[in-house]
């Protein structure tokens, strides 16, 4: 509560144009007992490279002239944005680097990715992370083909105020559009030592000005011996069944990562589910994170990042997996 207080303070403060109280629109609800069961494939379906030798992850996949994939690639020190194509979503063929960071700029010369992507008004918009080690914000580039882009001057969603959940730090956006706005999802850090990661919520009308939800945080920190004890990420959202549902990216205490599950009807409100998705192979035994998803049915289509290492960042022998999320009534089961 003194937190929350303290934060409450802080956005007097800070000026009341950049909060503000809002929701996604509301759904109806759902089957109370509604869930999903994870089935995944077998093995990476994006596998590291050249520019992309120590780590391929966080995916951000667009149906656009079949699949793209605008998928995040770490040499060892510098993260950059590369695409790859698909007709399947199995098979990618990788088409290259579209964005690397600007030493010149805010952006410094560590990220350029971690991003999300979108198709709409006739071109691809793409929200990503970028700035010091330890002090990111979220940028945005536009392209008409996804390879020439046209990134803003400044970054778009800036830090919070002093003692705010997000003061040091936001990454991690996933964008999803409902008229007459887009909708961000957000991971915001704190000033403890070490920082603590939560989730929170942003809306535009124009994809630049961004305001946030005033009530941030949207998603708490698991208990302490949880799968999501230790910090929450990479939020993936959709909807269906009478409810907004989100994917994130939980970390424990040793730093393995799991996916876990969450519904809302208002897209502020959320409730956890039980279960946590780990992963199941030698590859992504340690570490299940960045969620992307499409809607195909019933059912919903899931790119993920996986690795062997437990670290909470990067030089995690990360590669891209695929898995499916099918409709059940009940407990999701891992």
């Amino acid at each position: 509560m003194m937190r929350r207080s303290f934060l409450a303070f802080s956005l007097v403060v800070a000026g009341c144009g950049r909060y503000g109280d809002f929701s996604l629109p509301r759904l109806p609800g759902g089957q109370p007992l509604a869930s999903y069961a994870w089935q995944p494939a077998a093995g990476p379906v994006l596998e590291r490279g050249d520019w992309d030798s120590s780590d391929v992850l966080n995916p951000s996949v667009v149906a656009f002239d079949g699949l793209l994939n605008f998928y995040s690639g770490f040499d060892g020190r510098t993260w950059r944005t590369g695409l790859a194509a698909s007709t399947d979503g199995f098979h990618w063929r990788k088409l290259g680097i579209v964005l690397v960071p600007d030493p010149r700029t805010w952006e410094g010369s560590y990220i350029a990715a971690n991003g999300s992507a979108l198709h709409y008004d006739n071109q691809f918009w793409y929200w990503y992370v970028a700035g010091p080690l330890g002090r990111h914000r979220i940028g945005l580039a536009r392209s008409r083909d996804g390879r020439v882009w046209r990134k803003e001057s400044t970054a778009v969603l800036e830090t919070g105020p002093r003692a705010s959940w997000d003061e040091r730090a936001v990454a991690d956006p996933y964008v999803i559009r409902i008229d007459p706005y887009f909708y961000m999802f957000y991971l915001g850090q704190d000033r403890v030592q070490p920082p603590r990661q939560w989730l929170g919520l942003a809306r535009s009308r124009d994809g630049i000005a961004w305001q946030k939800l005033r009530s941030n945080p949207i998603l708490e920190l698991g208990d302490s011996d949880g799968f999501d004890g230790n910090g929450l990420g990479e939020p993936a959202v959709w909807s269906a069944r009478g409810f907004y549902w989100m994917l994130y990216t939980g970390r424990d205490a040793q730093e393995y990562r799991r996916l876990g599950l969450a519904r809302s009807t208002d897209g502020v409100q959320w409730r956890k589910l039980p279960a946590a998705f780990a992963g199941g192979e030698g590859w992504n035994q340690k570490v299940l994170c960045d969620p992307t998803v499409l809607l195909d049915g019933a059912e919903v289509r899931v790119w993920f990042g996986g690795g062997d290492v437990a670290r909470p960042d990067e030089n995690i022998h990360g590669q891209i997996g695929y898995a499916t999320l099918h409709p059940v009534t009940g407990s999701p089961q891992p």
